[in-house]
């Protein structure tokens, strides 16, 4: 028993100090009205900082930009790469090859992607627009009303590999006996999908679904690298938002606050999609 314990502490120790001491200290901070500008300790405000978050109009405001880019970005997502995932699983020849190079995009830090489209979708100087006005298409990626949408579409060309790779493992994993005896019956190819593949693939949707979802709530890199939050503040996602006023603005208690509202958010989101999740599974 204390030989367990005792190959257990090194990895709890180090748990400890990497996940453990920043979220308690961030904790401790989102009491405080500690600025990055201030030379004292911090004096604790008690629920201050909570109070003004939940009151701010621009933190809502980021909140719904966030809701809007995870709605677009994964229901995008969700549907091209259960297209890509079921012609895949019909591939006959050279599957590895086109598996392989479809994850490409997964391998690239988001960083770099955004730069990357920051310059290939510029108005002035960007490729794609100006093959767009050699066509007599005059289009501003990153104007007004158009770069939240320009943002999602970033996503779904890095991750919708991510998605493809989860659909495709959920659709190979799908008994055949049900699907051969449906055939045999003479169900149509639609019938099969919507009356047996969906059904059956129901709960690695749920995950795949979950996972994205979660992944793109932390939006930031393609924000701070294409659009700053603009125009005006369209782009302002509630990851960038913190972000300004944590680092931008100097108030990182009030910054620590708004994270562990997010965090509050998000964990009861998860707790609610896997409670649904057990149900249908007992039902």
């Amino acid at each position: 028993m204390r030989f367990k314990y005792g190959m257990l502490a090194p990895l709890v120790a180090v748990f400890i100090a990497v996940v453990g001491f920043p979220l308690l200290y961030a904790l401790y901070l989102s009491f405080t009205d500690y600025k990055l500008t201030d030379r004292g300790a911090p004096d604790l405000v008690g629920f201050e900082n909570y109070l003004s978050t939940f009151t701010n109009p621009a933190f809502w405001e980021a909140f719904g930009v966030t809701a809007v880019y995870v709605v677009v970005a994964v229901g995008l997502e969700l549907v091209i790469g259960l297209a890509v995932a079921l012609s895949l699983q019909k591939q006959k020849w050279a599957r590895d090859v086109t598996r392989s190079m479809l994850l490409a995009p997964m391998f690239i830090t988001p960083i770099a992607v955004g730069l990357t489209f920051r310059f290939l979708l510029n108005d002035q100087i960007g490729a794609i627009p100006e093959l767009l006005r050699g066509i007599g298409i005059n289009y501003d990626f990153f104007g007004p009303g158009r770069a939240l949408f320009t943002l999602a579409f970033i996503d779904v060309w890095q991750w919708t590999p991510f998605m493809v790779l989860l659909l495709l493992a959920g659709l190979e994993s799908i008994p055949k006996q049900p699907l051969e005896a449906a055939r045999v019956d003479g169900g149509s190819p639609w019938y099969i999908f919507r009356r047996i593949v969906l059904p059956l693939l129901a709960p690695v949707l749920v995950v795949a679904i979950l996972l994205r979802a979660l992944d793109a709530l932390k939006v930031f890199e393609y924000v701070y690298a294409t659009t700053r939050g603009g125009p005006g503040t369209e782009t302002q996602t509630i990851q960038y938002f913190t972000y300004q006023t944590g680092i931008q603005f100097f108030r990182l208690g009030e910054a620590s606050s708004m994270a562990f509202v997010v965090l509050a958010v998000v964990l009861t989101v998860i707790v609610i999609a896997f409670r649904r999740l057990e149900r249908n599974k007992s039902a």
